[in-house]
C-alpha cells in the first residue's frame, strides 16, 4: 500500500506537492468537513433529504480531485461531493439537489461533472463512455469515477472495467474502501485480497493506497490520470479509508460497528495528519485555523442560503426537462398543468 505521509504526519517518501499547493489543499480539506457536518445538521433539521456522510474520506476525495484538469469529467456517488466541489460542482447545487430540486443536478456549463449517482455502480459505465467520446474527439480529456468497495460487486463495475481495458479508455476508477457496504464489512464482499488487484484481470494498473493520506492519493491519481491523458489506458486505485460516521442519517452503524474500530480510525484522521505536517513547517496556527474554519462554515451558510431561496420551479419544470422540442400531446398537458396550478 503506498503511503508518504503517516498518521503522526511524517513523510516516508518525498513530498510530491510543495508547501504552497499543501497548504491550499488543507484549507479545502476543512472546507469539506463544515460541508460535511453542516449537512448532517440540516438533515437532522429536516432541511435536506437523507444524507451520506463522509467524514474521514475527505483526503481521497480532495487529493484526486486535485490531480485533474478543470476540464476533464468526474463521475461520482451520493457520497462525492467535496470530490464534486473541487472539480467546480456549484455548493448551492449540491445542497438544492439534497433538497430534492432536480435543478441542483444541473450544473452550469462548463462544468464537466456529473449530478451525483444515487444508484450503486450504474455511473462507472456513463464514466467510461464519456472517456471514449472524448478519445474519439481527439480530445485528452479523461474521466475519474468514484465508489464504494460494495460497488465492486455489481456488474457494471465489471462491465466499466472490461471495455475500459479492451478499448485503452482513459478512464480512473477510484474506490473508496472504507470497510463496510452499509453493515457489509469488506471481508464478506470479496474474496480477493485486495481490490486493486482485480486490475489484473482487466489489463490494467492497480494500486492500493493509504485513502486518508492526501499525498498518497494525489501522486497515485497523478499519475494515473497522466497515463489515461497519453493514451495509455485505465488505472484502478484502491484507497483505503473509513467512514467515521454512519452509511446515510437512516443508518446506526453501531449495529454493526464496534467503538474500538471506529476510534482507532480516528487516529488516522487524514486532516489531522497535514495539520502536524503543515505545523512542523511553521505553515501552520491555531489562529490561522480559527479562520479558515470560520470562512468554511461562512461559504457552506451562504450556500445553503442560495439553494433555499431558489424560486419553487413550477409545474412547467417536469415537462421542460424531458423534452428540447415537446410532443403537441404533452404542449398541450403542459398547458392545461399551468392553468390548473
Amino acid at each position: 500500500m503506498l503511503q508518504i505521509l503517516t498518521p503522526s504526519g511524517d513523510l516516508v517518501a518525498e513530498a510530491p506537492l510543495d508547501l504552497d499547493m499543501t497548504t491550499r489543499l488543507y484549507r479545502a480539506l476543512v472546507f469539506a468537513r463544515a460541508y460535511d457536518r453542516k449537512s448532517t445538521a440540516l438533515q437532522k433539521q429536516g432541511r435536506l433529504a437523507t444524507y451520506a456522510p463522509f467524514e474521514g474520506q475527505e483526503a481521497a476525495q480532495v487529493g484526486s480531485a486535485a490531480a485533474l484538469n478543470p476540464d476533464d469529467w468526474l463521475v461520482g456517488t451520493y457520497r462525492d461531493a467535496a470530490a464534486m466541489w473541487m472539480q467546480g460542482y456549484p455548493l448551492d447545487l449540491l445542497f438544492a439537489g439534497r433538497t430534492g430540486d432536480e435543478r441542483g443536478g444541473s450544473p452550469p456549463e462548463p462544468i464537466n461533472v456529473m449530478p451525483p449517482s444515487i444508484t450503486v455502480g450504474g455511473h462507472m459505465v456513463h464514466a467510461v463512455g464519456l472517456a471514449w467520446a472524448e478519445r474519439l474527439q481527439g480530445s485528452d480529456r479523461v474521466a475519474i469515477t468514484y465508489f464504494g468497495d460494495g460497488a465492486t460487486s455489481e456488474g457494471d463495475f465489471h462491465e466499466a472495467m472490461n471495455f475500459a481495458g479492451v478499448f485503452d479508455v482513459g478512464c480512473v476508477f477510484f474506490c473508496q474502501n472504507n470497510g463496510w457496504a452499509i453493515s457489509m464489512p469488506r471481508e464478506s464482499q470479496t474474496a480477493s485480497e485486495t481490490i486493486a488487484q482485480k486490475a489484473i484481470a482487466y489489463g490494467m494498473p492497480g494500486i492500493q493506497v493509504d485513502g486518508n493520506d492526501l499525498f498518497a492519493v494525489f501522486s497515485a491519481t497523478r499519475d494515473a490520470v497522466l497515463r489515461a491523458r497519453l493514451g495509455e489506458g485505465p488505472t484502478l486505485i484502491e484507497a483505503m479509508t473509513y467512514r467515521l460516521g454512519p452509511h446515510t442519517t437512516a443508518d446506526d452503524p453501531s449495529r454493526y460497528r464496534t467503538e474500538d474500530e471506529s476510534a482507532e480510525w480516528r487516529r488516522k484522521d487524514p486532516l489531522e495528519r497535514v495539520r502536524i505536517y503543515l505545523s512542523e513547517r511553521d505553515r501552520w496556527s491555531e489562529e490561522w485555523q480559527a479562520e479558515i474554519e470560520a470562512q468554511a462554515s461562512a461559504e457552506v451558510e451562504e450556500a445553503v442560503a442560495a439553494a433555499e431561496a431558489l424560486d419553487p420551479p413550477g409545474v412547467a419544470g417536469v415537462f421542460d426537462a424531458m423534452f428540447a422540442d415537446l410532443p403537441p400531446i404533452l404542449a398541450e398537458q403542459r398547458r392545461m398543468a399551468e392553468e390548473a396550478e
